[in-house]
C-alpha cells in the first residue's frame, strides 16, 4: 500500500518492485531496480527515507524516520533501520536493529540479531555482532556482492509472475 502523509506521497521508480502487502507512507523514495518485499514498513512521516538503487528491504522489516539505505544495499527479515545510514553494498541481517544517527560503512555487515546503538559508526568492510555490536573482523564472503543481483532478479520473477489468488 502506497499512501500519502500531510500531502507528501512515496516517489517509487517505475522498474522498482514494492509487494502489495507494503506499507509505503509519506517521504519515501525508492529508486531503480530497488526491492520492498512483504509486510515491509517504511514510515516516513518524521523525515525521508531513501532506498537506493537496487537495494532491498525485506519481510518484516522497518525503516523510520531519516533512514537511508545506499545502492545495492540489504536489509535482512524483521530488521529495523531507524534514522541512521546504510552505506553501499552493506548489510543489515536478520532481526538486527540499527538505531539513530548510526552509520554502517560501505560493504560492513550487521549480523543477525545484532543492535547499532545510537551514533555508532561501522567502518567499511567491517562485520559487527552483538548488543551492543562490536567489531568481529573483516567481511570475507563474496557471496555478499551479489546479493543485489539475485534480489533485482527475484524482484522481476516477482513483478512478472504475482497473480491474486482469491
Amino acid at each position: 500500500m502506497l499512501r500519502s502523509f500531510e500531502g507528501t506521497e512515496p516517489r517509487v521508480a517505475d522498474s522498482a518492485y514494492v509487494d502489495e502487502t507494503a506499507v509505503v507512507i509519506g517521504d519515501v523514495v525508492i529508486e531503480n531496480e530497488a526491492s520492498v518485499w512483504p509486510n515491509t514498513t517504511l514510515r516516513g512521516d518524521h523525515g525521508t527515507i531513501v532506498v537506493g538503487e537496487r537495494a532491498n528491504v525485506q519481510d518484516n522489516a522497518v525503516l523510520h524516520e531519516d533512514a537511508e539505505l545506499e545502492a545495492e544495499t540489504t536489509v535482512g527479515h524483521s530488521a529495523i533501520v531507524h534514522a541512521a545510514t546504510v552505506a553501499e553494498g552493506a548489510l543489515v541481517g536478520m532481526n538486527a536493529v540499527v538505531l539513530d544517527e548510526s552509520h554502517v560503512g560501505e560493504g560492513a555487515v550487521v549480523a543477525a540479531g545484532s543492535v547499532v546503538t545510537e551514533g555508532t559508526e561501522i567502518p567499511p568492510g567491517t562485520l559487527v555482532a552483538g548488543a551492543p555490536a562490536e567489531a568481529k573482523g573483516e567481511v570475507g564472503d563474496p557471496r555478499l556482492e551479489a546479493t543485489a543481483d539475485r534480489y533485482a532478479e527475484l524482484a522481476n520473477r516477482h513483478a512478472r509472475s504475482s497473480e491474486r489468488i482469491e
